[in-house]
């Protein structure tokens, strides 16, 4: 996909679906003033992020493409869940690798959480290194 896609909305609307299904064109002020549109209807959908990733990786923007990649992938993620693995990621919080691991697996076991689970296994390959987890005294 290239640039010339960019952005969706204005070049591909069609292609936006929400996480729930509606189409990008469908979510109008006027839809939300008469119910017709919820919330939820408004959170964007893994595969909208996907492409996005694929437009910025096209445009050599590969840190971009990763970040929509992983953004992708959390879509189905419960926030409790995003929050926990936020909190075991800060420095001095996870007791050791085996705890990171075992989050990373979980995610790409439940959630298909590959780029985000391989995100977190580095992480604890370098806080292994820099001695950055939880200190016992």
């Amino acid at each position: 996909m290239s640039a010339v896609k960019y952005p969706l909305s204005e070049n591909m609307p069609d292609r936006i679906k929400s996480a729930t299904g509606r189409r990008y064109p469908d979510l109008t002020v006027e839809a939300v003033a008469t119910g017709d549109a919820e919330i939820a209807d408004f959170q964007i959908s893994r595969e909208t992020l996907a492409a996005q990733a694929e437009i910025a990786a096209g445009q050599g923007r590969d840190t971009l493409a990763a970040n929509f990649q992983r953004g992708s992938e959390l879509i189905s993620v419960p926030d409790s869940e995003i929050f926990e693995v936020y909190e075991l990621l800060r420095p001095g919080r996870a007791k050791d690798a085996d705890e990171l691991l075992s989050k990373a697996s979980y995610l790409r076991r439940t959630y298909r959480a590959e780029k985000v689970a391989e995100l977190i296994e580095e992480a604890a390959r370098i806080y292994a290194e820099r001695n950055l987890f939880r200190r016992r005294y």
